[in-house]
């Protein structure tokens, strides 16, 4: 389910303008994750890193977060 939280996350993200631009303005995974909560979509840490396939593209990231997410 959590996996699935987050590619909606990821899918919101890239059709709300808004939120896209909070998304990129974090800077730190905490932030991404209290963005998320606040905005209904609930996951942990955890599940955003490998194994598990990125929900996320390069373009929704924060330079920092890519190298911590995407291992870009």
């Amino acid at each position: 389910m959590a996996i699935k939280d987050i590619k909606n996350f990821s899918d919101k993200a890239r059709t709300d303008a808004e939120l896209k631009a909070k998304l990129l303005a974090c800077q730190k995974v905490r932030e991404l994750l209290t963005l998320a909560s606040d905005n209904g979509f609930h996951f942990i840490e955890d599940d955003m890193y490998p194994p598990n396939e990125p929900q996320f593209t390069a373009d929704q990231l924060s330079e920092r977060l890519i190298k911590a997410l995407l291992r870009a």
